[in-house]
């Protein structure tokens, strides 16, 4: 993991090896986070080159994060994201990543893995978006609390109200859908 504040300070004079220390250490999670909102392959490495791109722009002009690299990134590519959809006229459903099949499974599990991730899907589909962001950043990303609020700009209780909430409108869709 790269040292934030040593890094941006090396990036900040365009350092290539500082610049690619970032890059490497924080494309695939960025990558992640989008591609689990927007679902397509393509789109998520656009969406994410735009992140980059707008951090070498901001330092290139004398700005982008003085400390809380992730945050910074973390929070331009929820701007991406929300610019993308905007743009659009509908909104597609945020996939869910899965798990690598086991060769082993019989074909009964792998069925019910789908129908239990498209559920999970169309139930997260539901969600506002503050309660979508905290969902993914908390249990698809693993992040902490203090760290989801700082992403959002918002407390720690708000972001476990917010957590709170949106597991509790979770499983309501899903029991839901059970019945």
């Amino acid at each position: 993991m790269v040292d934030d504040y040593t890094s941006l300070q090396r990036a900040r004079a365009m350092s290539p090896t500082a610049l690619t220390d970032i890059y490497d250490t924080y494309h695939p999670r960025i990558y992640r986070y989008v591609y689990r909102q927007v679902g397509h392959v393509e789109v998520a490495r656009d969406l994410t080159s735009e992140v980059f791109e707008r951090f070498l722009q901001a330092l290139d002009q004398g700005g982008g994060p003085e400390q809380h690299l992730a945050g910074w990134l973390y929070g331009t590519a929820r701007n991406v994201v929300a610019n993308h959809y905007r743009r659009q006229d509908h909104r597609e459903p945020l996939p869910l990543h899965e798990e690598l099949i086991d060769a082993g499974d019989a074909p009964d599990k792998i069925v019910a893995r789908h129908i239990a991730t498209a559920q999970v899907q169309a139930a997260l589909k539901e969600l506002t978006l503050d309660q979508q962001q905290v969902i993914i950043l908390r249990f698809l990303e693993g992040l902490r609390s203090k760290e989801v609020a700082r992403l959002l700009d918002k407390s720690v209780g708000a972001v476990k109200a917010l957590q709170h909430r949106a597991l509790a409108a979770l499983q309501h869709h899903l029991e839901g859908e059970q019945v």
